[in-house]
């Protein structure tokens, strides 16, 4: 099953390409999604990393959380689905 993970707090030269080469060291990326300035074409400072199985995505969180990346300590979290939400249930 197919995890999403938030990544926050990237620096505005990060590309798509290099994020998901970071993550492989954790396991399988199956997308990345790379939140760009429409203007600039830079990185807005987070992105969506997805993970093949929760067993990569829980050592994704705990290689990459806090993880530094040109001066940026990166903050990583399960992304929770919209019944969660509803439901207020923690991750």
């Amino acid at each position: 099953m197919e995890v999403k993970l938030h990544v926050g707090n990237l620096p505005r030269s990060t590309t798509g390409q290099e994020l998901g080469l970071l993550f492989a060291l954790a396991g399988d990326v199956t997308a990345v999604d790379l939140t760009t300035d429409r203007q600039r074409g830079e990185c807005r400072g987070y992105a969506y990393v997805t993970m093949s199985a929760q067993s990569e995505a829980d050592r994704a969180v705990c290689m990459f959380n806090a993880y530094s990346l040109e001066d940026h300590h990166l903050r990583v979290a399960f992304v929770r689905s919209r019944e969660q939400w509803r439901a207020g249930t923690a991750y």
